[in-house]
Order: C-alpha cells, then sequence, then structure tokens
C-alpha cells in the first residue's frame, strides 16, 4: 500500500463511521496522523491527501529577482557579441557565470542555478546526445598537460568552392588548441602541421591521429611506415592511430572542432587560406586565455604552461627519414575471423573475441621490429598479451639522435661559405704543384 491509498483508507475507513482510534488501530498508525489527514481532506477535498513541496516559504539562499535579471542579461549580451563576430561564441551557462564574476556579482550563482534560470526563461536549446559505439576500444588515461595531445583534420569550403584541409590539435588535460589550414592534406601538409604543432605545445608521450592516408602512409603497400610515422620516431613521440571509423575515440579535438567551425567559419565567407588563418589565429588567441568549465575555470595556457620539449632543430624533409627506434599504437577492432587490420595487413589475434576493442604496439628496436596486442592502454597497471608478431623490415633501425638533424640547409650553407677561401687556396695549390713541381710540399 502506498501513503496515497493509505491516507485514503483513512478517509474511507472514517467516512464509514469508525472512529479516530480504531482506524489508527487498523492501520497501524497514530491517532495524531489519522486527524491530520481527516483535517486535510475536511479543508482540501481527495487533493489534500498529495504531498506538498517541502520547500521552506523563504530561503536565505534563495535567488532573488534582481540576480535572475542579471543572469538573463548576460546571456543576452553574450548572444549579441556571438553574432557580431567580435568576441567567442559561447553562451552556455559556464560563460554567463563567467561574465557574473566579471561584474561582481555576489553571490554568485551555480552553473547548475544559470541554466536553470535560463530554461525557465527559454533561452537555452535541447542537448542533442551523440550515439555511442557498441565497441569499447582501449584508451589513455592522460592526467598532465603536454602528455596526450589529439590531432584530425576538418574540410571545409572557400569561397569559390576551393577545398581546404583544417589541422587542429588539442592536448586532451589542458584543453591548449592549434591549428592551421592547408590546401591539401599530404604527408608533407601532416608533417610540417605536427612540427608546428609540437613547437606551439611541446612533444608529448602520445600524439594521436586518424587513418588518414596523410598520417598512415597510404593504403596501398604492406608494412608501410610512412613520412609521419618515420617523423614521430625522430622526435620522440608514440605516434596513436584511432579506431577506423570512430571518430568518438578522438573525442577532445573532434568536440574542438566544432568550436573552430562555429568561430572561424560560421556566419562570414572565406576566400583565401590566409584569410582563414588570421581567422583561426584570433580564435586561438582567445580560446587559450579563456576560463575553461574542465579547468576549474583556469585558462588553456596557464593550465599548459611552457613547452619542456620541442623539435626546433629538425626541419622539414624532402627525403625519405630513416627509422628511429620507439613505438606505434593502433587502436583496433577484432574482426569477426580474430584478424586486424593495419598498416594494410591482417594480423591474426586467436586469444580476443570478434567485436572487441584492443591496442596494438608496433615496437623498433635495432635487434628487429615485433607487433604486440593487448587488451588493455599502454598506461594500464594490469593488461593481458593477446598476440606477438614479427614485422618484417627492409632497412635498418637506428637509435634515436639526441639532437637529430642539426645539418640543416642554412648550417650547411654557413659551412661552406666559411670553407670557400680554404678552397680557394688548396685549388691555387694544386695548379702550383703541377706547374712546379715540389713547390708546395
Amino acid at each position: 500500500m502506498t501513503l496515497i491509498t493509505e491516507r485514503q483508507s483513512a478517509i474511507h475507513l472514517l467516512r464509514a463511521g469508525q472512529s479516530v482510534e480504531e482506524v489508527a488501530a487498523t492501520l497501524g498508525r497514530s491517532e495524531r496522523w489519522v486527524r491530520k489527514w481527516r483535517a486535510r481532506y475536511e479543508t482540501e477535498g481527495w487533493a489534500g491527501l498529495q504531498d506538498r513541496s517541502r520547500r521552506p516559504h523563504h530561503s536565505p539562499r534563495r535567488m532573488t529577482e534582481a540576480q535572475r535579471q542579471a543572469i538573463r542579461t548576460a546571456r543576452s549580451a553574450l548572444e549579441a557579441e556571438a553574432a557580431s563576430g567580435t568576441k567567442l561564441k559561447y553562451v552556455g551557462g559556464q560563460a554567463v557565470r563567467t561574465r557574473l564574476k566579471e561584474q561582481g556579482v555576489q553571490p554568485l550563482p551555480s552553473k547548475a542555478s544559470i541554466e536553470r534560470v535560463l530554461q525557465e526563461a527559454g533561452m537555452t536549446r535541447p542537448y542533442q546526445p551523440s550515439k555511442p559505439s557498441n565497441v569499447h576500444y582501449p584508451h589513455l588515461q592522460a592526467s598532465q598537460p603536454q602528455e596526450h595531445i589529439q590531432v584530425d583534420i576538418v574540410p571545409h569550403y572557400l569561397q569559390g568552392g576551393k577545398r581546404a584541409a583544417c589541422f587542429n590539435a588539442i592536448d586532451v588535460v589542458s584543453r591548449y588548441p592549434s591549428g592551421r589550414a592547408y590546401a591539401q592534406r599530404r604527408s608533407v601538409d601532416a608533417a610540417a602541421f605536427l612540427l608546428r604543432v609540437w613547437a606551439e605545445l611541446g612533444i608529448p608521450k602520445y600524439t594521436q591521429v586518424d587513418n588518414e592516408g596523410c598520417f598512415s602512409g597510404g593504403f596501398t603497400h604492406p608494412y608501410v611506415l610512412g613520412k609521419v610515422v618515420r617523423l614521430a620516431l625522430l622526435v620522440g613521440t608514440e605516434l596513436v592511430f584511432s579506431p577506423i571509423r570512430n571518430p568518438e575515440s578522438n573525442g577532445f579535438v573532434e568536440r574542438f572542432h566544432q568550436d573552430y567551425n562555429r568561430h572561424v567559419w560560421e556566419d562570414t565567407y572565406l576566400s583565401d587560406l590566409s584569410i582563414v588563418q588570421h581567422q583561426a589565429e584570433r580564435f586561438f588567441a582567445l580560446y587559450r586565455q579563456r576560463p575553461h568549465s574542465r579547468l576549474q575555470e583556469q585558462s588553456p595556457a596557464t593550465v599548459h604552461g611552457q613547452p619542456r620539449r620541442t623539435p626546433g632543430y629538425i626541419q622539414p624533409a624532402s627525403q625519405k627519414r630513416p627509422l628511429y627506434e620507439g613505438k606505434v599504437h593502433f587502436m583496433r577492432k577484432v574482426l569477426d575471423d580474430n584478424t586486424i587490420s593495419l598498416l594494410n595487413v591482417s594480423w591474426d589475434v586467436p586469444h580476443a573475441k570478434p567485436g572487441q576493442g584492443v591496442w596494438a604496439t608496433l615496437v623498433l628496436r635495432k635487434s628487429g621490429a615485433k607487433l604486440l596486442v593487448f587488451d588493455a592502454a599502454p598506461d594500464t597497471p594490469h593488461r593481458k598479451r593477446l598476440a606477438v608478431h614479427d614485422f618484417p623490415l627492409s632497412e635498418p633501425v637506428l637509435s634515436r639522435p639526441e639532437k637529430p638533424a642539426r645539418w640543416t640547409s642554412s648550417f650547411l650553407a654557413k659551412v661552406a661559405r666559411l670553407a670557400r677561401p680554404w678552397h680557394d687556396v688548396l685549388r691555387v695549390s694544386s695548379v702550383v704543384n703541377v706547374l712546379f713541381p715540389g713547390t708546395m710540399s
């Protein structure tokens, strides 16, 4: 019996002629309880038997109308700034709270209270959750800035229909972003962008990318180790390839794409890449300094700090780089035949289940290369090895130099200029020795 039916039963028994004492004994309740609900029924009828709100009639912390008006005004001002294109386009509860804090509103309402006021005022949009994947993939659990960076490309079209490939990157802990637009998505563009990212954000433990040909090295040759893989090995970051057709595994940069699209491309026509970059740099500068809801209202710039390791001595290469010792990782789904596909080759994983997400690591050493498959990411305390395969190589693996690629073209040109006088002396000496044997000995 529910509380409502119990109260109704008490009224039924009273109306049938039983006394308060008899009803209390029948229902196992106190006489005071019976008299309370009899009084409610006599004054309000059956509706009086319903539960009432226990919220106090007066609360010293209850939001005042002045605070509600300040919230609505702040939201309206943020919407106007977003439409003008002069400021960032964030208008949610966190952005409103930051604006109220800047205005000195006290007491400062919580984000939940602000969103409740905005919802009551009809100033919010319904949330549309994305459909989750039915495959659980192992994933990294970064806890420090400059540990894990995600990189991805979002396509756009310039005025006139010309396509632009917009590369974006973000640190998953500090939310510090970087980006650049290119005319194409070639491996040389991907390598140039990654050098830019590592110079701005620092060289992380892991750099995560998707499976596009510009990152992976293409889809034709088996065992391919492309330009970006070789560059990552040289720099000393461990490249991580996301699962195939699973954008949520690269979720931090995917969500950042939405902010980037909104602030750089919406409500405007961009005619060339220089204008795109100018618009993007302005957005990046503002984004890096804004308080972030996931950072306890600190800015990405504050949390990220200065880059600890950068590849300033490495230049883009026109020739194929050698292979260096290091690791390359792949997040993959086990297919129905108990194999995974990576680097254009199928690999058996007999101890895994079809449909299972696994973590594969290619380990490159001077003694050779092996592909190891696990049930969890490398930063997981306990994980199970599911398969081991030899990985064939047609070239040697070198020890990674401490300061590679110092012999840049500019440095060599300087050496050539310094050596030119001595070259001239040696050339004159040769001529003299030919004409007058033994003179210069």
